[in-house]
């Protein structure tokens, strides 16, 4: 088994062919982290380089454990406390680390574009683990993969993205893998924080969340992403939340077995109440254990799927 792809660089322009192997062989993968001893020596020999430099809980800790469980040799990098402090250039770093013989880069970035660079200037597999405002197809893959396992299916459902659309490089990811599954998506959010002419994605606008919500089957709430985003796009969080907010009232207006999804870290209070969050639709843990699946799965396939998925 293998992609067609040689770098996970986004969602955009990727197969529904790919993305439904990535999601079935994680569904294999997802019982290897059930099993007591959860590992196997999938990638024995291969070496993986974390190349973060931004902060990230989630997404590092995730990859890493993907990597452990696949039996991969893992390094991690931070920018903080590295030769960038010094002011050595992404190419150099990566050149640097190459030299040590590695196979596979994963890159979170604050620059959109950053993974579709590494691959012009160095020979390791690249995925991207985030890259500015751009995608984090990892993230969009494991949202799809968690819808799949609920629903059975992804062609059909309504999904309605909620939040910071604009600065969201996990609505984007989220919008092309979806759309290519055949699922109708939707995104709300204030006019200030939706990109202009969204509705070339392929998408629904909405800027009243009560018409947004209206027989959706899953919504996936997004955070105001502060540190992204210039002065003035809002009046204040207060008036945010009492807009936009996901709270217990406003899920009477989906449809029966709804799913309500966060891809974190939340604010809670802002973007979706505490009770939304705990409640029993929620499958915002659940995304996150598939998480490591999911990574599992894209690590294998991207090395060329040689090997068997699991052994006993």
């Amino acid at each position: 088994m293998s992609l067609s792809i040689r770098h996970l660089l986004g969602l955009e322009g990727v197969s529904a062919d790919d993305i439904s192997m990535i999601l079935d062989t994680a569904v294999s993968f997802k019982e290897v982290l059930s099993r007591k001893i959860p590992k196997v020596p999938t990638l024995r020999g291969i070496t993986i380089v974390n190349l973060f430099y931004e902060p990230s809980t989630r997404t590092r800790i995730s990859f890493e454990l993907a990597e452990k469980r696949l039996s991969a040799d893992t390094v991690n990098f931070s920018a903080s406390g590295s030769s960038v402090s010094k002011g050595e250039s992404l190419k150099d770093t990566v050149w640097n680390i190459e030299a040590m013989k590695i196979d596979m880069i994963v890159i979170r970035h604050g620059a959109s574009g950053a993974p579709h660079y590494l691959t012009t200037c160095c020979q390791s597999t690249v995925i991207n683990a985030g890259d500015g405002a751009h995608e984090h197809p990892t993230q969009g893959l494991l949202d799809m993969y968690t819808i799949r396992e609920k629903y059975g299916r992804l062609e059909g459902l309504k999904v309605v993205i909620v939040g910071d659309i604009k600065h969201s490089r996990v609505a984007r990811s989220n919008i092309w893998g979806l759309l290519t599954m055949g699922a109708q998506v939707s995104v709300c959010g204030p006019p200030t924080l939706l990109p202009v002419e969204m509705e070339k994605f392929g998408v629904r606008v909405f800027d009243d969340l009560d018409e947004a919500l209206a027989g959706a089957d899953v919504v996936n709430i997004l955070r105001v992403q502060k540190e992204r985003q210039k002065a003035g796009l809002l009046p204040s969080m207060r008036e945010y939340s009492r807009y936009y907010g996901i709270t217990k009232n406003k899920l009477k207006l989906l449809n029966d077995n709804f799913t309500i999804m966060h891809p974190g870290p939340m604010n809670r209070g802002v973007e979706i109440s505490s009770e939304v969050a705990e409640g029993p639709y929620s499958v915002i843990l659940p995304q996150v254990t598939n998480g490591v699946a999911v990574r599992m799965a894209v690590l294998y396939l991207l090395s060329g799927g040689k090997g068997k998925v699991y052994e006993e």
